[in-house]
């Protein structure tokens, strides 16, 4: 079958005024950030040559000058933050007060109905779930295998071995595991788990489908690969503890249980916290993982993909912003903890 160019025209002239859309964004950008402040930079470097040759004083910048030349380079990221964050925000909060079609004002129903529909209750609570276990357990083997592999033999094979998996997409994880949890009826079995039960005596079972054994199934994967990020940054806060430090405490005879607990963890703690923050707000925003695997059915769905069916599937633009608002108001606190801390750290 030939490529008839009258057909693919539209996509043609769509895929060109992208290209060119692409080009004046950053050829303009390119512009503010470099050509121009560059032509400010040789202004000014040839006004100090030309004083200094003729004896004149240096000319002073004012201050009033100093602004907006700052102003001049902050305006692209202020720019982008309008477009990108403020804009959407506003518009999203404004479309949760309408129905679902954004033609009528329904006021706070689309909350009320978060609360008091069952199916959305249960994806209020699976993303507790995710929130509670996902951080705690990721931290945890994360912690655990910094700790048993610092100065091992081969301690960098051990780490890049957990760490492989940060660079898998979400979906091709959950693609992997979805081959783990494979059921073939009776007889042999394809996924790994299912081989593992039968092999011991256990019949296979459809694992993705049974509630709430589903749901956490599908945290193992997130935990699969967080762990490696949480390894990571807290091998890396263990390297940090000062030498004498943990020399004094050998000398004083503590055991490798007290050194844990009285030496390391008080040392890594910011550490610890970050990684914490860092996992809450990965999972609190968690899609492609349920969408993968389940898409959101059998009772595994959490806001993200339910924000999303309810938008994009249902056509239930104020339901769907309700929960990107209801999200987006679950983050708050923990970035506002994280500010506070980083600030705490560095005024002490």
């Amino acid at each position: 079958m030939g490529f008839d160019f009258a057909d693919e025209q539209p996509k043609l002239l769509m895929l060109m005024y992208g290209l060119v859309a692409f080009v004046v964004v950053v050829g303009g950008l390119l512009l503010l950030l470099d050509v121009v402040p560059a032509w400010f930079a040789r202004r000014r470097e040839a006004q100090l040559v030309a004083a200094s040759a003729s004896g004149a004083p240096l000319p002073r910048r004012t201050k009033p000058r100093e602004g907006l030349f700052a102003l001049f380079f902050l305006l692209p990221t202020l720019l982008l933050l309008l477009i990108g964050l403020v804009v959407p925000a506003i518009r999203t909060m404004l479309l949760s007060l309408m129905d679902g079609s954004s033609t009528n004002w329904v006021g706070l129903r689309n909350y009320g109905w978060m609360f008091s529909d069952d199916s959305i209750v249960r994806v209020l609570i699976n993303t507790l779930v995710w929130v509670l276990l996902v951080p705690l357990v990721a931290t945890g083997f994360g912690l655990l295998y910094a700790v048993m592999v610092d100065k091992a033999r081969f301690e960098a094979v051990a780490k890049s071995l957990i760490f492989l998996p940060m660079a898998i997409s979400f979906v091709g994880a959950s693609i992997i595991w979805k081959f783990v949890y494979a059921y073939r009826g009776e007889g042999d079995q394809i996924g790994l788990l299912n081989q593992i039960v039968v092999s011991v005596g256990g019949e296979p079972k459809q694992w993705l489908l049974e509630s709430p054994l589903n749901t956490l199934l599908l945290i193992v994967i997130m935990v699969w690969i967080q762990a490696g990020f949480a390894m990571v940054v807290l091998s890396a806060a263990i390297k940090a503890i000062p030498g004498d430090i943990v020399e004094a405490a050998r000398l004083d005879g503590v055991s490798p249980w007290q050194m844990f607990w009285q030496i390391t963890m008080p040392s890594i703690r910011p550490a610890l916290i970050v990684v914490v923050v860092t996992l809450t707000i990965a999972t609190l925003k968690v899609f492609d993982i349920v969408r993968t695997s389940t898409n959101g059915n059998y009772d595994t769905s959490v806001i993200a993909s339910e924000m999303y069916n309810q938008a994009f599937r249902y056509g239930q633009n104020g339901q769907g912003s309700a929960l990107a608002v209801f999200l987006f108001i679950l983050v708050i606190p923990v970035v506002i903890y994280q500010i506070r801390n980083l600030r705490q750290q560095r005024e002490g």
